[in-house]
């Protein structure tokens, strides 16, 4: 059975509703985002931008997870200065965070060559309830993931280490890629010692599907 196209503004309002957070903030009214996700991407459509969805909101067009309140792209550079709406809030030389009409937008910029490289070659056209959008493929949101795993983990920061390795783990449950075409590319991205956890952190997940494929098969029996 084909899968039932996301709605981004939904999954978006109820990140924001069901946000414990924002209870205390008092900022429970996630109705706007409905239409200011159509805006965005209208607007990105009308000013002829080029752009590559990847984040929370691409996972959900391959497999089941959770809300996210932000919309994540890849984009270069001059094409984000054709979009003077959103209001920048953070920035450093890879990465751009804003806002556009009280929606969170992250941009990783082409400037990576990571990022690029997901942008030329790991794209493809799905169809959301909003409109047909570039959205990065199964083997793109593999690489970004596995990308910044290493870095997740020298920050300390185990709730995204955590959320990330459990993204990883559902597209290889449901994709069965080849693993080790990752790897291969990312090798010329990151260091070593890098690219030795990440293939120790990918067997550990190979490991841990294998025994529930086998434990689910047990099930059944």
């Amino acid at each position: 059975m084909a899968k039932e196209a996301v709605h981004i503004g939904q999954v978006v309002r109820n990140a924001v509703v069901f946000n414990a957070q924002r209870w205390r903030e008092g900022e429970m009214n996630g109705e706007p985002l409905l239409r200011t996700v159509q805006e965005l991407f209208a607007l990105l459509d009308e000013r002829q931008v080029s752009y590559v969805l990847v984040g929370g909101i691409a996972l959900l067009s391959y497999v089941e997870g959770r809300n996210t309140e932000d919309i994540d792209l890849i984009m270069a550079l001059p094409s984000l200065e054709k979009l003077p709406e959103i209001d920048i809030q953070e920035r450093d030389r890879y990465f751009v965070r804003g806002r556009f009409k009280g929606l969170q937008i992250d941009v990783l910029l082409t400037e990576n060559p990571l990022f690029r490289l997901v942008q030329e070659r790991y794209t493809t056209e799905q169809t959301f309830l909003e409109r047909a959008i570039p959205t990065a493929t199964v083997e793109g949101l593999l690489l970004l993931k596995l990308y910044a795993l290493p870095s997740l983990y020298r920050q300390g920061d185990f709730l995204r280490v955590g959320i990330y390795e459990n993204d990883i783990a559902a597209l290889m449950y449901a994709y069965q890629p080849d693993t080790e075409k990752p790897l291969q590319t990312l090798s010329a991205y990151l260091s070593e010692n890098d690219l030795s956890s990440l293939k120790q952190i990918v067997a550990e997940i190979e490991e841990r599907i294998q025994r529930f494929r086998q434990g689910k098969a047990g099930s059944t029996e």
